[in-house]
Formats: C-alpha cells, sequence, structure tokens
C-alpha cells in the first residue's frame, strides 16, 4: 500500500473550462448496441460501443446520443477505461450529488440497526456510479474509482461536510481499479486524524476500524447481517478460517462453546484479539496459519468442529480466473466438511462477483457428494441491505452467503 499522506486532495475543478465558458456539455454518440444496453437499464456504456467523442475530457460530464442524435441521459466519461461512461441520469436536469448522497442516506436510515459502521454509498446502487463510501461513527471513508468521480471529488467532499459534519475524513482511493482509470493509487487524509482505529458498535458488538490500512475501508461492512445469522445457526466447537479482524468469530463466541479464528495475516489478528478483550470474549483461540494447510491437517488428524466458517477472500478478480477459483472453493469446501459431522454447521462465503449463486452451490453439493455428507440449506444470503443490489445491474450482487447443515 502506498504511504499514507496527510492533508487535502487536489483535483481538477468539477466544471470543464469549456462547459462553464459557454453553458455547453459536450456531447457523445454511441452505438445501436450501446443503447439497446441502455435499454435494460444497466449504466455502463463500453468503449467499443462509442461513436464519437467530440472534445469530451478525462472525467467529464456528457450529453449521450443515441445513432440518431436522441439525448439518453448525462454520463461521466473515462479516457482509458473500457468502460468508458457510467450513467448518472436519464434527463437532461442539473445532477446533484449532494443530494443523491442524502438520499442514501435516508435509504440506510431504513436498514440499518444496532451499527454506528454502515456503507453510506454503494456506486451504482445509490445512482452514484464508482463511488463508495463507508460511515464509521462520526469519521467518513470514501472512495473514487473512476475519473467522473475523482473529478468531482471537491463537490463530493463539501457535501458530506455539510450533511454530516464528520470529524474525519480519508480517501481510500488505493482500489486496483483506479490503475485502469490511470488514476494514482494512493490513501489520503482529507480532514481530521486517522492515525488512531476508530471505535464503532455492531450488533452489540465493539470493533476497531483502521481506516488507513484495514481491509476494503476498515472492516468488513457487508457481512454485518450475515454474522448475526450465523451466530444464530452456530454452536458447539466453531472454527472460523480467514477470520481477518474477527467478524464471524466475535459473533459466534456469544452462542458457541469455543471458536478458533483462523488467518494468515498476523496484523489483523492482533485487531480481532483486541475486538475480542474489548467485548470480554474469553473463549476464542486466534491462530495465525494458512487456511488450506490447516484444514487438510486437521482432517488427516480426525479433528471435528460442530460449525465452520469460510469466508475466504475473492478467488476470481476477473472472468478469466474463474476456472481457478472454482477449484479453489471446491478445495475449502470438501476440506472443511470433512471436519463436520451429523448436525453439523457451514457457513460459506463468495465475494467474487464473478462467481455466481447458482457456480457457488454446485461446488458445494459435488463436496457434499465426494465426502458423503448430505446438506440441508438453513439459508441463502447476500451483502447487507446496506450494500443494495439494483435488479437491473447484476454487478451489484457480489457476496454470497450459504448457511448448511450436515443432515
Amino acid at each position: 500500500m502506498p504511504p499514507c499522506e496527510h492533508g487535502r486532495l487536489e483535483h481538477t475543478p468539477a466544471t470543464h473550462p469549456e462547459e462553464a465558458a459557454h453553458g455547453q456539455i459536450t456531447p457523445v454518440e454511441i452505438s445501436r448496441k450501446g443503447t439497446d444496453r441502455l435499454s435494460t437499464g444497466h449504466p455502463w456504456i463500453f468503449r467499443s460501443d462509442v461513436v464519437s467523442t467530440g472534445e469530451a475530457t478525462a472525467g467529464e460530464l456528457v450529453h449521450v446520443l443515441d445513432p440518431r442524435g436522441r439525448f439518453l441521459g448525462q454520463a461521466h466519461y473515462s479516457t482509458s477505461s473500457q468502460i468508458a461512461m457510467r450513467m448518472l441520469t436519464r434527463t437532461p436536469e442539473k445532477v446533484d450529488l449532494g443530494a443523491r448522497i442524502a438520499a442514501a442516506e435516508r435509504f440506510r436510515r431504513k436498514v440499518v440497526g444496532d451499527s454506528t459502521a454502515y456503507r453510506l454509498v454503494h456506486a451504482e446502487a445509490d445512482f452514484l456510479p464508482a463511488l463508495i463510501v463507508d460511515r464509521y461513527a462520526d469519521s467518513l471513508v470514501l472512495q473514487a474509482l473512476d475519473q467522473g468521480m475523482d473529478r468531482a471529488m471537491p463537490e463530493i467532499v463539501a457535501a458530506l461536510e455539510a450533511q454530516f459534519s464528520p470529524r474525519v475524513i480519508v480517501a481510500r482511493n488505493d482500489a486496483a481499479v483506479r490503475t485502469l482509470e490511470q488514476l494514482p493509487r494512493e490513501v489520503k487524509v482529507l480532514k481530521g486524524d486517522a492515525t488512531e482505529p476508530i471505535h464503532v458498535e455492531m450488533n452489540g458488538l465493539r470493533m476497531e476500524a483502521d481506516l488507513l490500512k484495514g481491509q476494503k475501508t476498515g472492516v468488513f461492512l457487508d457481512q454485518r447481517e450475515n454474522y448475526l445469522a450465523a451466530a444464530n445457526h452456530a454452536t458447539g466447537r466453531a472454527l472460523d478460517c480467514f477470520t481477518c479482524t474477527g467478524g464471524f468469530a466475535l459473533h459466534m463466541a456469544r452462542t458457541c462453546s469455543s471458536v478458533e479464528a483462523v488467518d494468515s495475516s498476523g496484523p489483523a489478528l492482533a485487531t480481532a484479539k483486541r475486538n475480542a478483550e474489548a467485548n470480554g470474549l474469553t473463549n476464542i483461540d486466534f491462530r495465525e496459519a494458512d487456511v488450506f494447510e490447516l484444514l487438510s491437517s486437521y482432517s488427516s488428524g480426525r479433528r471435528n468442529y460442530d460449525t465452520i466458517v469460510l469466508d475466504p477472500p475473492a478467488f476470481a478478480k476477473s472472468r478469466n480466473q474463474i476456472d481457478a477459483a472454482l477449484r479453489g472453493y471446491k478445495d475449502i469446501n470438501l476440506r472443511a466438511l470433512r471436519l463436520l459431522g451429523p448436525g453439523g454447521i457451514l457457513v460459506t462465503c463468495s465475494c467474487s462477483h464473478h462467481v455466481s449463486e447458482a457456480m457457488l452451490l454446485e461446488i458445494v453439493a459435488e463436496a457434499s457428494l465426494n465426502t458423503g455428507r448430505t446438506l440441508r440449506v438453513l439459508e441463502r444470503r447476500t451483502q447487507a441491505q446496506d450494500h443494495p443490489i439494483l435488479l437491473t445491474v447484476p454487478e451489484t450482487l457480489y457476496l454470497k452467503c450459504v448457511i448448511l447443515q450436515v443432515a
């Protein structure tokens, strides 16, 4: 990760100079194929469907026209990504990013409970494509994942300041996708002091979030509701694989006799231990190890558990990695099932967008047949509701969580 730099980000003004001088917005014409794609409700226009760009510049707000010159909407334009444009609106009216952030917060008030940490803006699903904003108590972490949102950063930060008066604002612009946008990968503190971890409440537990170096933007907010579901079914001796900062382990410790939490990251486990101590949980044993190797050795040693959680990092970050990812998912599920007896609970997850729920269920079914286990599906779940899913934008659905029982 690049070193963190304190101070405000410098950005190109959100309004294009020519637009300011002439009141004009650059028109960009797209093909019939691109037009048809927009008609399905998807907000992306690929570069192969761009016919002419005029003088559109990086991150500029442009007018999208069909082959007949008819207005289709307004979008942010990228000069480098294969996703050439991301639609912001289908109308000619001015786009108010602050109003959309306010609408996103109103939605969270309805779906988030018992937590001071949640996703405030979920990109396309909140009609703010390529923008992520996560809230950690009185602090905010944002990610601008394309040229358009990067260019609009001053407007976004001003809106966040006006609406939330946050103590800390951090730009976690270190995501790999920014390389495709020819944007620097960097972490910067835009306001306040983020050197110390932020403490948040989640499902009645106190947790620590490192806004500068933690996984994603601090902790795994998308599993918040799945933590509770897993704890509801978990019992006896539990094994939490890929525990990171202990999300599943902490929740299961309240319902299980003991929990073994495993991860290959020493710093993440150190945070997990502090989280356990902060909540007075003494029945969790944290172990630094390679999960694949550990599951194999436990299987050879004929260990057994009553509950196992598999929450690995994304195995498939692109389509050409799907086959290898499926082998990885099958491998860990095979090894886990060998450790479960009758009545045992398996919580298995995939955060790879390119691996569908159907694919995950199929490989778990194969693993169950290979191990002679018959599995009953107890719950089929996705990401928490503060990570909303748009029906016509499949990319907004990425997390799958299946809870099964050995029958």
